[in-house]
């Protein structure tokens, strides 16, 4: 089971400080580049525009902590670096609990949960301890130190590119901003580096390209590089986030909700679960804003396990890799992305080679003795695929007028092929 690997991943990367910028997030890349050798990391710098945004201050931190009044230590960073608001400025100061409580985050309905919160875009400081670690403090003096540096660097993001035998591409697309927590998003990068490494050791109809950034802003950079061949190649693409959890499967689809992704992934998704949960676009939250947002309006779409902001432990410490992140689930998450590439590599439009029903008992698809109930299954499915095989209906569309799934169509219409009954159309998308 792949979910193993994925899994051991997430622990060696869940440590790893990670933000918009800084050392964690080139740490994170070098370790996946260890799974797929093809991933080149790359640099932007601080300051540089792109579109609306701007790239920040390279920000990194190296301890921190609220020293108590009877001298006891609480929010150590180097314990939990979700303790630390993201993108805190240094500070060296003391102060009195109230002051104190107008930088402190908690959530009173998760008592034991320390949340993640960060302050990007306006320097600030802030730290996050669990409710229960609130009702502890007294009244006194606290000291606060925060060791932190915001400098002219760069903001870092990883590229995979994989030619195929068309130039047409399939994006993909995840996130490596955030700290310590396991489904959003160490599931998402862990995931995809997976399926890098597979899609590189098969043989390929499309080209891939694969991008692990951090969120929102790295998604903003990375079109303001690359649009213009993104628009031009690029037939299907699938946002990756939050696909390491076991409860459930779901699907958000692009702002046109037409797209081939979006007919792919639903295909497979309800093949997988039907029990899945369909969103709609006015439920969408992750880098789906920016790569379907009008004039740029890719054909993207997002399928994966329990969706971000639904479950209890979404942003907090309880995202954990045991009761949350659990090797089946990856499992599960790998094996839907899997199944929906496998479907894009394989969604041919197909041609009857014969007018009328070609003979199919002296080809041994078909039983020579007639008699009642004596056609199996599969013969029907056959003839049945064999009849919407008129050069206009790809792979998932016999499968939809089918019912059944695509990789239950796909072996049958391999025979055909072979017997040369039909032919594949290479017709692009």
């Amino acid at each position: 089971m792949i979910g193993k690997k994925i899994h051991n991943l997430c622990k060696q990367l869940l440590p790893l400080n990670r933000s918009l910028t800084g050392k964690g997030n080139r740490q994170t890349l070098k370790i996946l580049k260890d799974i797929c050798g093809n991933l080149k990391i790359k640099e932007v710098p601080s300051g540089e525009k792109v579109f609306d945004w701007t790239i920040p201050d390279e920000w990194n931190a190296k301890n921190a902590w609220i020293k108590c009044p009877d001298g006891k230590k609480i929010a150590i960073y180097q314990k939990n670096n979700l303790h630390l608001v993201s993108y805190s400025k240094k500070m060296n100061i003391k102060m009195s609990l109230d002051q104190l409580e107008h930088h402190l985050h908690y959530i009173k309905e998760q008592p034991n949960a320390i949340p993640y919160v960060t302050s990007y875009y306006n320097k600030n400081w802030g730290f996050c301890i669990s409710y229960n670690e609130r009702k502890k403090l007294k009244k006194g003096i606290y000291e606060i130190f925060i060791d932190s540096t915001f400098s002219k660097g760069s903001l870092t993001y990883g590229e995979i590119l994989i030619p195929g035998k068309e130039k047409k591409e399939i994006f993909l697309s995840t996130y490596i901003c955030h700290p310590s927590m396991a489904n959003n998003e160490l599931s998402g990068p862990t995931v995809t580096i997976f399926l890098a490494k597979w899609l590189m050791e098969k043989k390929r109809r499309y080209s891939y390209r694969i991008i692990f950034i951090p969120e929102t802003i790295g998604s903003i950079t990375y079109l303001k590089k690359n649009i213009r061949i993104l628009k031009k190649r690029v037939i299907a693409g699938f946002n990756i986030t939050c696909v390491g959890d076991n409860r459930s499967y779901s699907y958000i689809p692009s702002r046109n909700g037409n797209t081939l992704a979006d007919k792919i992934g639903l295909h497979v998704i309800k093949n997988i679960d039907k029990n899945f949960f369909k969103y709609s676009w006015l439920n969408r939250g992750g880098d789906e804003r920016q790569y379907c947002s009008p004039g740029i309006d890719l054909p993207l779409a997002t399928i994966i396990r329990t969706k971000y902001g639904t479950y209890k432990e979404y942003h907090t410490s309880l995202d954990d890799l045991k009761s949350v992140v659990t090797p089946e689930g990856l499992d599960g998450g790998y094996n839907l992305l899997k199944k929906a590439l496998e479907a894009l590599e394989n969604n041919y439009y197909y041609k009857n080679t014969f007018l009328c029903e070609p003979q199919m008992s002296k080809r041994g698809l078909y039983p020579n003795i007639g008699k009642k109930k004596h056609v199996s299954q599969d013969i029907r499915n056959m003839m049945n695929a064999l009849s919407y095989c008129d050069g206009s209906n790809s792979l998932i569309d016999i499968s939809e007028k089918l019912s059944l799934p695509y990789w239950k169509i796909l072996p049958l219409m391999e025979t055909l092929i072979k017997e040369k009954i039909i032919k594949k159309l290479l017709k692009n998308h």
